[in-house]
C-alpha cells in the first residue's frame, strides 16, 4: 500500500475565502497529496459550523445590492471572468493536475467544459427575460418573473476541481443569488483559485465565498436557514444525505449520485471504433469520472470482436504522472481509493470474472509512492456480481455478453443508476428504439460519454440524482430562480372590483 510522503518543500497552507478575503482558520487540518507522488503538498482547515455561519453572513450580506444589479451588468462580470479563465487556463489545468492526477489534457478539457458553463452565463440578460400576456382578461396583463433565491451553496467532488464548481456557481450568481463554494478537501485549490478570478473580473465582496471542509461543513450549510438552495456531486450514499436533509430544512436541492454506465456494443458497429471510444471512456482520467463507461454490453458475435480490440489498445496505454506528455492515464486520487479498487478487483476474480488484463500487475515504472492501478479488463460479468452491481470509479471496464438487443437493453434498464447509456451501431433504427426505451439521464448514439453541452442539461434517473432538476442549461436556471407571477389591472374612475366570487378574469 502506498505511504504519504512528507518531503521538503514544506506544504502550503490553503485558506478559505471569505468576503474576498483570505481566511485560514480552522482547529483541523486535512492533507493535500500529489497522487502521483504520494508526497504531502498542502494542509487545508476544515471548517467548522461556526465558520461556515461567518461565510453565510458575508452572502447574505452581500446578496442585496447584487440581487439589485441589473443582470446585463452581472452578465458583463461573466464576461470579464471568462477571458482571465482563458488567461490562466494552463495555471488552473496545471493546479487540477496537481492536487487530482489527472493528465494536463484531461484537466483542461474539463475546464473547458466549465467554461462553456459561463459563456452560457453571460446570456443572462435573456434568459430571466419572462413571460408576459397583454389582456389576459379585460383590461388585465400578466407577466411571469424569474427572480433569485438569495444564499445558495455548492458541494463538489474531487475528480472535477474546476468543471463541477463551474457548473454551479457561474449561473447561480449570474441569476442574482451570492453563492457559498465547499470544494472537496481533496483538491481545494481550484476552486479557490476560481473564486480570486471572479473577484478580480469585479464580483463585489461576499458573492461567491469558498469554504474547505468535511462533512461538519456540509451538514452546517444543509442546516442554516439562510441557505435557499444546495447543488451537490458525489456518491449516491451522500447525495441521499443531502437531499434528505437539505429538503427536510425547506431547501432546493439538486443532488446528483453516482452511477454505472453502460454501452451497448452492436454486431453491425465499427467495432475498431467502438474500442477507441471505450478506451477513453474507461479509462480516462483513471475511471474517476460520474460518466465514465463502467461496463460494455457486447450483443451477440460483436463480444469476440470487441475484447481483442480492446486488448491491443490497453497494451499500448501509457500509465504515469499527469505532467508527462507521453501519458494517457493517471493515478488514483489517495492511497485508500486505490485499496478500494484493488478490492474490486480481487472480487471479480473471486466471483468468476474472467480478468483479462490485470492491472494490479502494471505498476508504471518509477513512478515511487504514487496511487497507480493499471487499466483492468474484465470479461464474462455477470450481474450478480459486485464488479457489475457496484460503482467502482476506477480504471475497470467490464465485458458483459448478451444475445440480443433486447437483453441489452433489460439489463442496462435493471440497474439501480442511470445517469448515461450509449449503444455503437451502423442501424438508425436500433439506435432509435434504444435512445427511446433506455432509462438514463444522458443517452450517446455512437458517442461514448455522452455530457450534453452547457446551453442544455446534466442530470440522471433512478439513484443517479435526487431532486427534480439537473444541472446547468434551462434547468440550472429554473433552480436558481424561482417564479413570480404578477397580475396586474388599472380600472377607471368608478369602476367595480370587487366581488365575492372567485375572479375569472378570462371570461
Amino acid at each position: 500500500m502506498s505511504a504519504v510522503t512528507r518531503e521538503a518543500p514544506a506544504p502550503v497552507r490553503i485558506p478559505h475565502w471569505i468576503g474576498a478575503r483570505a481566511v485560514h482558520e480552522g482547529q483541523r487540518l486535512g492533507d493535500v497529496v500529489d497522487p502521483a507522488s504520494g508526497r504531502l503538498t498542502g494542509l487545508v482547515p476544515l471548517a467548522d459550523a461556526a465558520l461556515v455561519g461567518r461565510a453565510v453572513a458575508a452572502a447574505r450580506a452581500a446578496y442585496p445590492a447584487w440581487r439589485d444589479t441589473p443582470a446585463l451588468q452581472r452578465a458583463r462580470v461573466m464576461f470579464r471572468f471568462r477571458a482571465l479563465l482563458e488567461q490562466h487556463r494552463a495555471e488552473l489545468a496545471a493546479i487540477i493536475t496537481a492536487e487530482h492526477g489527472k493528465t494536463l489534457a484531461d484537466a483542461d478539457g474539463s475546464l473547458q467544459r466549465g467554461i462553456e458553463v459561463v459563456e452560457f452565463a453571460c446570456g443572462i440578460a435573456h434568459l430571466l427575460k419572462g413571460e408576459a400576456g397583454r389582456d389576459v382578461g379585460a383590461g388585465i396583463d400578466c407577466t411571469a418573473l424569474r427572480e433569485p433565491l438569495g444564499v445558495c451553496a455548492g458541494i463538489s467532488p474531487f475528480n472535477f476541481p474546476a468543471m463541477v464548481p463551474l457548473w454551479m456557481f457561474p449561473l447561480a450568481i449570474a441569476c442574482g443569488n451570492s453563492f457559498i463554494m465547499k470544494p472537496s478537501e481533496k483538491v481545494p485549490s481550484c476552486a479557490l483559485r476560481l473564486a480570486q478570478l471572479l473577484t478580480e473580473a469585479g464580483l463585489p465582496d461576499g458573492v461567491l465565498n469558498v469554504v474547505h471542509g468535511d462533512r461538519e461543513a456540509v451538514d452546517a450549510l444543509l442546516d442554516d436557514p439562510a441557505v435557499a438552495a444546495v447543488s451537490f456531486v458525489g456518491s449516491t450514499p451522500v447525495a441521499r444525505h443531502v437531499y434528505e436533509r437539505g429538503a427536510a430544512q425547506g431547501k432546493r436541492v439538486q443532488a446528483l449520485g453516482g452511477a454505472k454506465n453502460h454501452l451497448v456494443v452492436m454486431p453491425d458497429a465499427d467495432m475498431a471504433q467502438a474500442a477507441a471510444a471505450l478506451m477513453g471512456a474507461a479509462y480516462g482520467s483513471a475511471g474517476e469520472r460520474c460518466m465514465a463507461i463502467a461496463v460494455a454490453v457486447a450483443v451477440g458475435e460483436a463480444g469476440d470482436r470487441l475484447r481483442e480490440a480492446l486488448v491491443g489498445r490497453i497494451a499500448r496505454l501509457r500509465v504515469g504522472a499527469g505532467t508527462d506528455p507521453a501519458t494517457d492515464m493517471g493515478p488514483l486520487i489517495s492511497a485508500g481509493h486505490r485499496e478500494r479498487v484493488l478490492g474490486y478487483v480481487e472480487a471479480g476474480v473471486a466471483e468468476g470474472a474472467e480478468l483479462v488484463v490485470d492491472g494490479r500487475v502494471v505498476p508504471p515504472a518509477g513512478q515511487g509512492q504514487g496511487f497507480f492501478v493499471g487499466p483492468t479488463l474484465f470479461d464474462r460479468v455477470r450481474p450478480s456480481m459486485r464488479i457489475w452491481r457496484e460503482e467502482i470509479f476506477g480504471p475497470v471496464l467490464c465485458i458483459v455478453r448478451v444475445a440480443s438487443a433486447e437483453e441489452a437493453l433489460a439489463l442496462v434498464n435493471g440497474h439501480e443508476y442511470a445517469n448515461g447509456a450509449a449503444i455503437f451501431t451502423a442501424s438508425g433504427r436500433a439506435a432509435r428504439e434504444f435512445a427511446a426505451r433506455v432509462d438514463a439521464g444522458m443517452v450517446g448514439v455512437n458517442v461514448p460519454i455522452p455530457v450534453p453541452m452547457a446551453f442544455f442539461s446534466f442530470g440522471g434517473n433512478k439513484h443517479s440524482l435526487f431532486g427534480d432538476s439537473a444541472m446547468h442549461g434551462t434547468e440550472g436556471v429554473r433552480f436558481y430562480t424561482r417564479l413570480k407571477t404578477v397580475t396586474s389591472r388599472w380600472p377607471g374612475g368608478g369602476e367595480a372590483t370587487g366581488g365575492f366570487s372567485m375572479p375569472t378574469p378570462g371570461r
